[in-house]
């Protein structure tokens, strides 16, 4: 019933909640819209706008749109619409259409307070931690000897331009994949590296590096601490719409369910 539900209220909310129609193409006089590309490319499960897709694909994606519209106006000069199939299918359709719509009026109509999804937040705390995590870059090196005459050059080097140095010895020398990226492994919590790593990463201050090499069955590394977040709870506000919308989520499958349930014991239902 919920896969039922969702399926539905996402069909409703897609096309209640589409962007006002720019005209790319006419066919026969027939405008096609970016809200028309849309509508596709979301058929086809694409995670992405017509507006952010390159240039080629563009004009592929366009091109067969016009094809199916052309298809389209084919059919219906057929004279399609007169039969059997025809009519039974758009009957299917615009239940189906009837129940997405009011799907997604019934769940307009409920509300969530901030002091309802507060609640959920203290009661959950827990739910609501971010464990400790830093943000760490790295030069990997085949040797310890080649190692060691890194760490010697950043230890002559000036605290105040000791990042900007440690960026450029990575694009220079480091063999890892994030060199281009100043050796930028991003943010990370305990657990997330190899042990050896993790451990040095975690025992160095925000603007720190490892005075020795850490080897790993990677090579050996040098890390450099740039940030260092100790274990919180995420603030409510951070949270709070996600809380509301999951709150509206599941008072809206509850009011679904009393409804479904109470049509069920009005209905004549008979299994075959």
């Amino acid at each position: 019933m919920k896969k039922i539900i969702l399926a539905g209220l996402s069909a409703a909310t897609l096309a209640l909640s589409l962007p006002a129609a720019d005209t790319l193409a006419t066919v026969n006089g027939h405008k096609i819209t970016k809200e028309d590309v849309q509508t596709v490319l979301n058929s086809m499960g694409a995670r992405t706008t017509y507006d952010a897709l390159p240039d080629d694909i563009k004009k592929k994606v366009l091109d067969q749109i016009i094809e199916q519209q052309l298809l389209q106006e084919k059919a219906l000069k057929s004279g399609i619409e007169k039969s059997k199939e025809y009519k039974e299918a758009l009957d299917k359709l615009k239940k189906k259409l009837a129940l997405d719509i009011w799907m997604k009026k019934e769940l307009d109509k409920i509300q969530v307070s901030d002091k309802e999804a507060k609640k959920v937040y203290e009661e959950h705390k827990n739910s609501f931690q971010r464990p400790e995590s830093v943000h760490a870059r790295h030069i990997l090196l085949k040797t310890e000897e080649e190692a060691k005459k890194v760490i010697e050059e950043l230890s002559k080097t000036p605290k105040s331009k000791l990042k900007s140095k440690f960026e450029e010895l990575a694009k220079t020398k480091s063999t890892g994949p994030s060199a281009s990226r100043g050796g930028d492994l991003g943010t990370f919590g305990r657990g997330q590296m190899v042990k050896p790593f993790s451990d040095a990463a975690f025992a160095l201050k925000a603007g720190e590096f490892t005075k020795q090499p850490v080897k790993t069955q990677f090579g050996y590394h040098i890390i450099y601490v740039e940030e260092k977040n100790p274990a919180q709870t995420v603030p409510f506000e951070q949270v709070k719409d996600r809380i509301k919308q999951n709150l509206k989520m599941e008072k809206f499958k509850d009011k679904i369910q009393e409804i479904a349930k109470g049509l069920r014991s009005k209905a004549k239902i008979k299994y075959q």
